[in-house]
């Protein structure tokens, strides 16, 4: 039976429509957090037995960021349809069968296929890539169908994509990202998102006790293990997790001396101006900026404001860190991760009260000291900065439209 040409065009350019938002997102937001994608590609890495391979996570990231958004933009702008068809089923093709692999294996917890704009099961993952793989499978056996919006000018446009996207990326690699999909955003009260509403579920597990007999070993549940039978002999305990339950936003955020005290509580509580100073290791961190970071520890002193560094290193690591810049400024520890998503920089800065963050700063970006001459609380500083972060993304948005726009009437008045 002949597909009519209207429903044929119709279901050609919906797959080319979803496809190409899909990849334009996945890229985009994978752009405005590139550190976040590399921290991702080192959870690959390291799931697989790979870690020698640990130094091309980050050029690794920018690779896939600037490939699908790419792939994304040249499919909704018809351009090179052929050989982008041909791409993004070769493309599905391969990540079909391995999140399906992940989904099976769960070798880490989620794809990271959104980064932390939209975060996905693995099998969640597998599923949408089963839609994104019929997808791309009629765009390539009808890619003829696509209206291209572009004839002669093409590889004009694809290097501007290119450059448009990198550019974004490496802003925010050296900054921070201009977009900030994690919990740890300027305004938000710790305390708050800390806090596990009343009644919510809590995780469920089940125990399975292994007990040998006659040299076979047989598993029981806590219900019915051979409790006073003497003729079995205990093996092992193992405690498998069968229902998540309810976790807070932050869950993670816990603050402890290196004497083992924990300051947590005491940190969020205070109603006056905290400043930590974020290096999740050490042994990798910034020192450009140690006068700068000093000169602020002696600021707080003057202005009985509490300065605390967050590490996840060593002791060792800690004193000889304290050795080579004259760090005074007492350090505690805090999970890795954590850190590492508070602050996409290392070293960062946060500044809190009462619980809530009122700014951050990445290490190219920490205050001079002639900006903190007076007390926070009459500088701004001290204050939460407007949020500019709409305004910006939909002025960066209608740049790189107006742009190609420009393209486009060049391309149609060559092609008259």
């Amino acid at each position: 039976m002949k597909v009519p040409y209207i429903l044929k065009k119709t279901i050609v350019e919906t797959c080319r429509f979803f496809l190409g938002l899909v990849f334009l997102f996945s890229g985009f937001v994978k752009a405005v957090d590139p550190m976040g994608t590399m921290y991702k590609n080192l959870d690959y890495l390291s799931a697989f037995g790979l870690d020698i391979f640990n130094f091309t996570a980050l050029p690794l990231a920018f690779a896939q960021l600037a490939i699908e958004f790419a792939m994304g933009a040249c499919l909704l702008l018809g351009v090179f349809r052929r050989f982008h068809a041909i791409l993004f089923l070769a493309f599905m093709c391969f990540m079909t069968p391995l999140t399906l692999y992940l989904a099976i294996k769960n070798p880490v917890t989620d794809c990271g296929c959104f980064g932390d704009a939209l975060i996905i099961t693995n099998w969640q993952t597998f599923y949408k890539n089963i839609f994104l793989l019929a997808a791309s499978l009629v765009v390539f056996f009808e890619y003829k169908q696509i209206t291209p919006f572009f004839y002669k000018k093409k590889l004009p446009v694809i290097l501007f994509i290119y450059v448009f996207i990198l550019s974004v990326s490496v802003y925010c690699y050296m900054y921070l990202p201009i977009l900030d999909f994690r919990p740890y955003k300027i305004g938000t009260n710790i305390t708050e998102l800390m806090a596990i509403p009343e009644g919510a579920p809590v995780d469920e597990y089940e125990t399975t006790l292994i007990y040998s007999k006659d040299g076979i070993e047989q598993a029981f549940t806590l219900k019915d293990y051979p409790k006073g039978d003497t003729t079995w002999t205990y093996v092992d305990t193992k405690t498998q997790l069968i229902k998540k339950g309810y976790e807070s936003p932050i869950h993670d955020f816990s603050i402890t001396t290196e004497e083992g005290d924990n300051i947590t509580e005491d940190v969020l509580a205070d109603s006056s101006y905290t400043f930590l100073l974020i290096v999740h290791k050490l042994e990798g961190a910034a020192d450009s900026r140690i006068d700068r970071i000093n000169e602020i520890y002696d600021y707080c002193i003057q202005n009985n404001y509490k300065f605390y560094a967050l590490t996840s290193s060593t002791s060792n690591k800690i004193k000889e860190w304290k050795e080579g810049t004259g760090a005074e400024y007492p350090f505690c520890i805090m999970d890795d991760i954590a850190l590492k998503t508070i602050v996409r920089s290392n070293p960062g800065l946060l500044l809190l009260k009462g619980g809530i963050i009122i700014n951050k700063w990445p290490n190219r970006r920490i205050p001079e000291e002639k900006a903190l001459e007076q007390p926070l609380e009459k500088t701004q500083w001290g204050q939460i900065p407007p949020n500019h972060k709409g305004r910006n993304i939909r002025l960066l948005s209608i740049g790189f439209l107006l742009c190609l726009l420009s393209f486009f009437l060049y391309d149609r008045l060559k092609k008259e």
